[in-house]
């Protein structure tokens, strides 16, 4: 079963594949809001992906995929857990991160500049002083 959580905030989908409760949905919901919705962030779109497998004997059966752009990022989170909130708990916390790094690399300008011989600025050069003045 593979359906859409027809609820849009900021830009970003919710999708989910297998038994996924509505309860573990509106949580997710609740924390993708939470992140996304930050004071401060460029605008965030994209989509996150629950999928519960349907094998009993899998370790973690819960994963989720995120795949978002922040300003002019891209943000890739995945995750793996054993439940829904664990699932949605470690989710909301890197995405937190990755989202905050890459708020942060936009505004810091983490972009190397061209060296001189490239027509970039070069190191700025004192003043020659003057022998007259001396």
């Amino acid at each position: 079963m593979n359906t859409d959580d027809t609820r849009q905030t900021p830009a970003v989908r919710l999708r989910h594949e297998g038994a996924v409760d509505e309860e573990t949905l509106a949580y997710a919901r609740t924390k993708i809001d939470a992140v996304v919705g930050r004071t401060g962030l460029p605008a965030v779109s994209g989509e996150v992906r629950v999928v519960r497998a349907a094998a009993h004997h899998c370790d973690r059966p819960w994963s989720a995929t995120a795949d978002l752009r922040v300003g002019g990022r891209q943000v890739v989170v995945t995750v793996e857990e054993a439940g829904g909130t664990a699932l949605v708990d470690r989710l909301q916390d890197r995405l937190r991160r990755q989202t905050d790094k890459a708020a942060r690399a936009r505004d810091d300008g983490h972009r190397t500049t061209a060296p001189p011989w490239r027509g970039g600025s070069g190191p700025s050069q004192p003043a020659p002083e003057d022998p007259g003045t001396a």
